[in-house]
């Protein structure tokens, strides 16, 4: 999720006859903010302290397999970020300040924190090159910085976002997440477009989140049959999970909500309040679109110096194994990823993390303690996409590879397709709460809550 590095070094047990997860209880101390010094080394390096690198830091440090623990985070951020309630903030039911804490207070007690950035891996060496010129070095390494939300990528659109009086806005960065609210409450009639980039994004379900909610409150104020609304994506159909976007299908149509499939914003014209498509579908043909409300999602890509480095895939993805989540090269298993900067084949959310996690905690300390030869532990692609469609309502997208529903509370309220009051609230009022006490200290794991699984 955020830009962030993060590293620890931990002294494995002579046995795993139980969990790696088997919970301590916390270790006296507090993280600090450790000077910085010419050269360091850790036995496990995790780069990256948003929410992957530091739910992976703290479960380390809780397990009690783990003997007297060296872990130390490397992230040159003051400020973590809840980035999943940025959905929130944008639809006017949170405000910002309860999506962000100092870095200081969320970094793991008793562990370590640098704040130096990454500037190049070095695995043959087991070193990280950073921006400061100092060389940290380690035994193992889990790769974990998120991924660049290239606003760049769309002509035009980084000047329109800088007017705060102008009628565009995103949800995917702190700096400009307050002004799509502002935007919503302002627009009162007109065109107002919503747009999902070709492509791989984080949460693939928060672009819709945003038009249903701004939906739901033209509805509110009176004005919705006003409002022209449209949704473009870059891809095929409203979602990848075929049961949710037959289910959104049908939403979008009752809702009378224009479809525009395969088109992929390229411009924005702040001044002319045009914006430029390409439609995927007939020859990248340029097709311009007048807006009054502009909500967009911009590409999103690999960090340069993760994509430039040897432990990436063609694409630029940490090339890792997509059931251990151990690197896929023979010459590097002193190497895991997770999260978004992974080439794990599954959609890039929070929840997807506390799946991900307890999967590499286990494996990575199998690996350090020689016990790599016993089955590991497997990743199944679990992801959840809490997709708000309006208020007091939402559809909770739970499901596995391939596009499987893997559905928590099914057997309870049926099929998860279906909106309800119950998992709005789950959103909106719970998962903040769990992320800020549980997710991030180690002590949470997704549908299966406070009970860390057993391998």
């Amino acid at each position: 999720m955020a830009v962030a590095r993060v590293r620890a070094a931990v002294v494995a047990p002579a046995s795993l006859t139980r969990s790696v997860l088997t919970m301590a209880k916390p270790r006296r101390g507090y993280a600090t903010v450790t000077s910085i010094p010419a050269k360091a080394h850790h036995r496990i390096v995790v780069v990256g302290a948003g929410s992957a690198g530091t739910t992976v830091a703290a479960q380390l440090a809780r397990s009690n397999l783990l003997d007297k623990p060296d872990i130390a985070i490397l992230d040159p951020a003051t400020t973590h970020h809840y980035q999943p309630g940025w959905t929130l903030v944008g639809t006017g039911l949170k405000g910002l300040a309860a999506t962000q804490r100092p870095l200081s207070s969320v970094i793991p007690s008793g562990v370590k924190h640098y704040p130096l950035t990454v500037a190049a891996f070095d695995p043959e060496n087991n070193t990280i090159k950073t921006s400061e010129g100092v060389d940290v070095s380690y035994d193992y390494l889990v790769v974990a910085p998120g991924l660049e939300t290239n606003f760049a990528g769309v002509a035009g659109l980084q000047e329109a976002l800088q007017d705060p009086e102008g009628p565009v806005s995103s949800i995917y960065s702190d700096k400009t997440v307050e002004k799509v609210w502002r935007n919503i409450q302002a627009l009162k009639s007109g065109n107002a477009i919503f747009t999902q980039p070709a492509g791989i994004i984080k949460c693939a379900g928060a672009p819709q989140k945003v038009l249903w909610m701004a939906l739901s409150q033209w509805q509110r104020d009176g004005v919705r049959p006003n409002i022209d609304a449209a949704f473009a994506t870059g891809a095929g159909a409203m979602f990848a999970v075929p049961k949710y976007s037959q289910a959104l299908e049908s939403l979008r149509q009752q809702r009378n909500v224009e479809g525009l499939f395969q088109h992929n914003l390229t411009a924005v014209d702040a001044k002319t309040k045009t914006a430029t498509f390409v439609n995927l579908a007939d020859g990248n043909k340029k097709v311009d679109r007048p807006f009054d409300f502009l909500h967009v999602v911009p590409p999103q890509k690999p960090f340069e110096w993760v994509a430039k480095s040897a432990l990436a895939d063609e694409a630029g993805w940490v090339a890792v194994d997509k059931a251990t989540t151990q690197h896929v090269k023979k010459r590097y298993p002193n190497v895991f990823s997770l999260g978004d900067a992974s080439s794990l084949p599954n959609s890039k959310t929070a929840a997807a993390i506390t799946a991900q996690a307890p999967v590499l905690v286990h494996n990575l300390i199998a690996s350090l303690s020689g016990k790599n030869q016993a089955p590991m532990a497997e990743y199944d692609g679990y992801a959840s996409c809490p997709l708000l469609t309006g208020h007091n309502e939402l559809m909770l997208c739970e499901f596995k590879y391939g596009g499987v529903p893997k559905e928590t509370f099914a057997g309870v309220f049926g099929g998860q397709e279906k909106p309800r009051r119950v998992f709005y609230h789950l959103k909106k009022d719970f998962f903040p709460y769990i992320y800020w006490n549980s997710f991030v200290k180690g002590t949470w794991f997704g549908p299966k809550a406070y009970t860390a699984p057993k391998y």
